[in-house]
Formats: C-alpha cells, structure tokens, sequence
C-alpha cells in the first residue's frame, strides 16, 4: 500500500535513515586533519600517517609522554606546537622514519628530542643510549642546551662531545671500547 505522511513526518523518517557510516565518520575525519594541515601549511607523502597534534597536552593523552617533560615544554615558554612540532613528533612517536625540512627557528630540535626522551622511558646505567651526531659544534650545542632543558629532572644525563681525548678523559680510557 501506500503509506501517507506529512513533509515533517517525512524528513524525521529520512533523518532516522542516514545514520552517519563508518566510512562516512572516516572520511570527514580525514577532511578535518586535512584541512587543519593545509592550515599550517604541513605538506606530508607516505602512507599510514598519524594525525598530527594541536597541542602539547595531547603528547600525555595520546601517548604518554613523560609528566615532567611536558612541564618542561611549558617552562621554556612553548604554548603550542610549531608546524613541523605538530606533524614530526607524532610520526617519530610511531616509530616511523622520518626526513623533515623546515625553516631556521622552527623548532626541529624539540621536534626530535621530545620523542627520543619518550622512546628512552626512563634513565638506566648503561652506558650512551641514544647519540645525536651534528655537523657543526654551534647546532650540537644548540641542541645539548634544548636537551638539557627539556630533560631537567627526569635523571637522564646528557653529554656533548666534541673532541675524543676529552671524552677518554671524562668517561674513562676504555669508554671507546665500551659504548
């Protein structure tokens, strides 16, 4: 038969019908992270890529970075994530390679140490367990500096070497033949 409906009746019935698919949910969800990179300007290639971070507090709740350096971020005066902080940090947290490019002052150098501190967990005695090789002795200060900071209370020890007798001298004679 034929079934006789007011138009209100109508579209609450058709409002009932198209419940939201998952495909549907997946594909406005990647409308929305495209649109939030192409608003700041991140340019990505690969496949499978996790969503970049808005803010700091989402390193905590999405992957459970470290309280205190989280607290460290916010001492040093960072508010929200740059660009390449926004994308790099969760692609470095997946474990995945990674070749970046952005400008002077963008903030590369967190973008990498926040995610070696969180891939290190916690301080143990084994000797070197992560080695940031630079190619000018400024950028490796530069970056011993953003360490030293960014790790301050957690108990990892951080160390700049940039001459091989001076690190036979502080980290013994066999240190070369150790680590």
């Amino acid at each position: 038969g034929i079934k006789w409906m007011s138009s209100l009746e109508a579209k609450f019935e058709d409002a009932k019908d198209k419940k939201p698919t998952a495909e549907k949910l997946e594909r406005l969800r990647r409308e929305k992270i495209n649109r939030f990179r192409h608003q700041h300007r991140i340019s990505v290639q690969g496949t499978d890529l996790p969503d970049p971070i808005a803010t700091f507090q989402q390193l905590q709740e999405e992957y459970q970075v470290h309280p205190k350096i989280l607290e460290n971020i916010q001492a040093a005066g960072f508010q929200v994530p740059t660009a390449i902080q926004m994308q790099a940090i969760p692609v470095m947290l997946h474990g995945r390679e990674l070749l970046a490019s952005a400008p002077t002052g963008s903030g590369k150098t967190l973008a990498f140490c926040i995610p070696l501190l969180t891939h290190l967990k916690q301080p143990r005695n084994k000797g070197f367990r992560a080695l940031i090789i630079s190619p000018t002795r400024e950028l490796a200060s530069q970056t011993h500096r953003e360490l030293v900071k960014l790790a301050e209370g957690t108990g990892f020890r951080i160390h700049m070497i940039h001459k091989a007798a001076e690190a036979a001298k502080k980290f013994g004679p066999k240190s070369s033949k150790k680590f």
